[in-house]
């Protein structure tokens, strides 16, 4: 299988490189295209929801890719080519760490002094901390957001109880020393730096009434953080600092947005990324693409960028495009995947056999095909082609061998053959739901073929007429019409499928709001420290309000805990641990992963020093770019591919 997957992502990207590849056509090149002399206007096929502020709104990947681009000077960075978290050079001038006798590890870090918000205000060591209360304190989910689970942090569980108004794992010492302390009950921790990631926020613009304190004991809110006052600040659709953050510490500040565009500035207090680099592009509009004219529009000037591509179709004019000469292309493997997830406390989704059976009647590999093409690979558990632990684990990337403790036995004897993968087989799947009971049909007689399967629950004639939302507009719709609706049917299961609003499907997802569908249609990119007990929690120790799915399975979070807890370095140990989350998840079925892809981004040539694929996002990479004249790029560009030979001078 290792050689297959490898294989398969080789002839992806050659194909998607080849010009004319497939029957797209194509596009007339514009004489000027793209970005002009001071601004660069991205597009992106998934729209903004506007939660700019923090995740704890929602994660759509367009609004991620905006907070990348507002919001700096986080304390940690990660550092890909050691592959570890360590502190931001540009933020950090200064650590050390201590262990206390119980166990819990303090990391005391000093601030630079030249930080500043985006207004002028300087940062100080109070600011993070106000970054840390804030995200745990309960007055945010009276907001409608969702506390972030930093349990990780001393005092994390007094503080949301209420049982203490002091967090004391976060010290403020002074305006520029602070320290963090990580609970012994998360150490050792995989990425334990990781556990540092703190971006500052401006609490003169959310909470200016609000005084952050330290006596000795730890931060705290003096008087706590007052509702009514926040929900003007935070939440106001004009001006809230959700949607609308004016002030921010990151290379861009936001100047505008109407709903659908986002405009932003160079942030001129901005002193550097974690290389000292500073944005040179002016202005940058970031707005929402349409699959069926983003080439076109690229072409006649109206974008300089599109982003995170995905559509096979559009992919193949976008290549057709880059051969014309003024458009360039870059791919990337994704981190992330897209998924159905199972509202799991629907009483019939409950069952790990219809869960299983659903996944039965997916012909899994023709609607991968039928979106992203060659372009992407059917995914059969939780990870994305781009993340480090898949790619030891199928042979595309080199895995790391310490000294008399790994061998090369030790490695070959993971692999991901041993994950089941669910095949196309809806009688598999009537047989299964027979055993588990679905055997009776609509009038409460035995099930006989015609119609939907029903099974009697609590007193209740439940049938499998299973719903799925899914985004407004999605073309996976249709795949799923022709390549599961008629296999569900198959085995006795009706399908019916659902537009709907993004933010709505969100709201959903995060349990913010009443659900009252089977599944969900939805795609994530998982962050670098890749910790999914906060999401798949379960007994005592677990919290549903992370838990997405709703699905409470104890051997599942068990898995997920010890993965996180594997020693810093110990690379086999923790791709052991990930393959057997993996190989759970997969049994028990939380979620039914569909397909991980290749991101394409096509773009002027007029923007140059675009290196995405060295970074995590657009936004990111945008930092180091410039914008210079397209027809010069393109003839630099040409005469590096020509041999020595070729090259001739005209006297």
């Amino acid at each position: 299988m290792k050689a297959i997957v490898s294989l398969l992502l080789i002839l992806s990207l050659l194909c998607a490189c080849a010009p004319g590849v497939g029957e797209g056509g194509g596009v007339e090149a514009a004489a000027e295209p793209a970005a002009g002399a001071d601004r660069l206007v991205v597009g992106n096929p998934t729209p903004m929801k506007g939660d700019f502020f923090t995740d704890m709104w929602g994660n759509a990947t367009s609004d991620l890719d905006v907070r990348t681009l507002i919001h700096g000077y986080n304390l940690i960075m990660w550092d890909g080519a050691e592959g570890l978290f360590k502190t931001d050079p540009t933020v950090v001038n200064g650590v050390a760490v201590v262990d206390d006798a119980q166990g819990n590890r303090t990391y005391y870090m000093n601030l630079y002094t030249d930080l500043f918000f985006s207004d002028g205000t300087p940062i100080t060591a109070a600011d993070y901390a106000f970054t840390l209360l804030f995200s745990i304190d309960p007055v945010v989910e009276q907001l409608g957001g969702k506390p972030l689970r930093n349990a990780h942090i001393l005092g994390y569980d007094a503080y949301i109880q209420g049982t203490s108004p002091v967090l004391s794992g976060v010290r403020i010492i002074n305006e520029k020393r602070l320290a963090i302390t990580i609970r012994r009950e998360y150490l050792p921790f995989f990425y334990e730096m990781g556990l540092l990631s703190c971006v500052p926020y401006p609490r003169h613009i959310i909470a200016p009434d609000s005084e952050i304190k330290d006596d000795g004991q730890g931060a705290y809110v003096e008087g706590g953080f007052d509702l009514e006052k926040l929900k003007a600040a935070v939440l106001d659709p004009e001006t809230g600092y959700l949607s609308h953050p004016s002030v921010s510490s990151g290379p861009y500040v936001l100047a505008s947005f109407d709903g659908v565009t986002a405009e932003f500035d160079i942030n001129p207090y901005f002193k550097g990324d974690t290389d000292g680099l500073k944005p040179v592009i002016p202005h940058v509009t970031f707005t929402a693409a349409g699959n069926e004219d983003m080439i076109d529009k690229l072409s006649q000037g109206e974008f300089g960028l599109l982003n995170k591509v995905t559509r096979a179709d559009v992919i193949q004019a976008g290549t057709q495009l880059t051969a014309e000469g003024l458009f360039g292309m870059t791919n990337y493997p994704r981190t992330g995947l897209t998924f159905i997830s199972f509202n799991c406390e629907r009483p019939a989704i409950q069952s790990q056999a219809v869960r299983q059976a659903v996944a039965m009647c997916m012909d899994k590999d023709a609607l991968v095909t039928a979106y992203v093409g060659n372009y992407g690979i059917r995914a059969d558990g939780y990870y994305g082609l781009g993340q480090w632990m898949y790619q030891m684990l199928n042979g595309t990337l080199a895995h790391p061998e310490r000294e008399g403790q790994d061998s090369e036995e030790s490695w070959s004897a993971l692999t991901l053959d041993d994950v089941r993968r669910y095949a196309l087989d809806p009688a598999g799947a009537a047989a299964l739901l027979e055993q588990d009971g679905w055997t009776l049909d609509a009038q409460g007689q035995p099930y006989a073929g015609e119609g939907v399967r029903c099974k009697e629950i609590d007193g209740a004639l439940v049938p499998l007429e299973m719903t799925l939302a899914y985004p407004a507009g999605n073309a996976m719709a249709d795949g799923m019409l022709q390549h599961m609706a008629p296999y569900l049917a198959q085995a006795g299961m009706g399908l019916t499928l659902l537009p709907t609003e993004m933010t709505d499907l969100l709201d959903m997802f995060y349990r913010r709001a009443e659900r009252d569908t089977d599944m969900l249609y939805l795609g994530t990119d998982f962050d670098v420290v890749f910790d999914p007990s906060a999401h798949f929690t379960a007994g005592e120790d677990g919290n549903l309000s992370w838990n997405y799915t709703a699905l409470e399975d104890e051997e599942l979070y068990r898995l997920a805990v010890e993965m996180r807890q594997t020693k810093p370095g110990d690379i086999l140990a923790y791709c052991t641990r990930w393959l057997a989350f993996q190989q759970r998840f997969m049994e028990i079925l939380p979620m039914i992963p569909v397909y991980s892809n290749v991101y394409f981004d096509f773009y002027s040539l007029a923007l140059q020093e675009y290196n995405v694929s060295e970074a995590v996002t657009w936004s990111q990479a945008v930092v180091k770019a410039y914008l210079g004249d397209a027809q010069e790029a393109a003839d630099i560009a040409a005469m590096e591919e020509l041999d020595d030979d070729e090259i001739f001078i005209d006297d």
